[in-house]
């Protein structure tokens, strides 16, 4: 399942790191998260009018059933600066020690990311991987974010495959047997139009 944001009304910027335009900016926001993640990113983005949102609420927005893993997703939106979390104001001038939760946009979210040197999409990608070079591989990253065929997983695959690492060392990285990446492999390729890894990376890097 995709989970790709595509909300209206964000201001357009000059200056993204990674030189993607805001609809790239979006897909790689989305490819940080986790689905639950994006789910409840996509719910608070899509309602930012009705800002702040509790857990509670994000529960029934999302149709997630768990508050537990609401709050997981939460702690992980937090952690990857694409949200932020307040006290609640009581209406006596306190903070009730229940919390709110605000959506940035995913030009805010980069830039965020950006001043703290990090890209936010974790151990799944080596966004400063020396072998190819910043410049190339970021072109990678943008031509991936680009490609709305892709899951969130298929594209953590190219990416990786972009850093040379074999099937295996893909699995170790993703938590995942190697036949499953073979799998997503080939729906890799088949997005792309191409029948190889080499010709894959060649497409991307180019």
């Amino acid at each position: 399942m995709h989970y790709f944001v595509n909300p209206s009304g964000l201001a357009d910027s000059e200056n993204y790191p990674l030189g993607e335009n805001s609809e790239q900016a979006k897909a790689l926001v989305a490819l940080s998260h986790t689905p639950v993640e994006q789910l409840l990113y996509s719910a608070m983005l899509t309602g930012r009018n009705e800002n702040p949102f509790t857990a509670r609420s994000l529960m029934a927005l999302t149709g997630i059933g768990s508050l537990s893993t609401v709050r997981r997703g939460l702690e992980g939106l937090l952690l990857k600066m694409s949200i932020a979390r307040n006290g609640r104001s009581n209406g006596h001038g306190k903070r009730d020690p229940a919390h709110v939760y605000h959506a940035y946009s995913p030009i805010e979210i980069i830039q965020r990311r950006k001043e703290v040197g990090s890209n936010g999409l974790g151990e799944y990608v080596n966004i400063h991987h020396q072998g190819n070079g910043n410049g190339a591989f970021a072109k990678a990253i943008a031509r991936v974010a680009a490609n709305p065929l892709l899951s969130r997983r298929e594209a953590q695959v190219a990416l990786c495959c972009v850093e040379g690492l074999t099937n295996a060392e893909i699995g170790r990285r993703l938590e995942v047997g190697e036949q499953t990446v073979k799998f997503h492999l080939r729906r890799v390729y088949a997005k792309f139009g191409v029948k190889r890894r080499a010709e894959l990376i060649s497409k991307l890097l180019m």
